[in-house]
Formats: C-alpha cells, sequence, structure tokens
C-alpha cells in the first residue's frame, strides 16, 4: 500500500485548499508588479496610431493619440534614467 492510499478519506481537499491559496496569492502578487509596472494602462491603445493616421481619426481622438505618445515617451526616459542610475550605483 503507497502512501496515498494509506492517508484517509478527504485530504484531497486540504492539497485543493493549499494549491487554491497559492494561486490566489501568486494572482496577488502579479498584479502588484503589473500595477507597479504601469501595465493596466487603457490608453495603450492609441500608441498604435502614426502621422499618417490623422486623416482617419477625429482631431480630438489625434490629440489624445499625440498626447498618450508624448506620455509613453516620458515614461520610457524616466525608466531609462532610473535604469542608468540603478547600474552605475554599485551594490
Amino acid at each position: 500500500m503507497g502512501y496515498l492510499e494509506s492517508l484517509g478519506d478527504g485530504w484531497s481537499i486540504y492539497l485543493w485548499l493549499i494549491v487554491g491559496a497559492a494561486i490566489i496569492v501568486v494572482s496577488l502578487f502579479a498584479m502588484r508588479w503589473a500595477w507597479r509596472n504601469e501595465q493596466f494602462d487603457e490608453d495603450i491603445k492609441y500608441l498604435v496610431f502614426t502621422e499618417s493616421d490623422k486623416d482617419k481619426m477625429t482631431p480630438a481622438d489625434y490629440r489624445h493619440s499625440r498626447e498618450v505618445l508624448a506620455a509613453q515617451e516620458a515614461s520610457r526616459e524616466r525608466h531609462l534614467k532610473e535604469l542608468a542610475e540603478t547600474r552605475r550605483t554599485p551594490s
């Protein structure tokens, strides 16, 4: 008789509870990471548009897409600067 067969009835529910709790904890950490790394940006869809798409968009949408692009470029520069500073600083 193996180890699992030697356990009494109902032991598997505890295994499922542990696995379920682990999945919830990992999901929360993943969501925290995504939030801290600006992954929940609804305006990300505007980054696919270029200057040549101006005639296909309303003036308000085009203006908004350019604002989003400028904000994303500023965010990228900020992150690159932070990365360069952490690489320069000896640990």
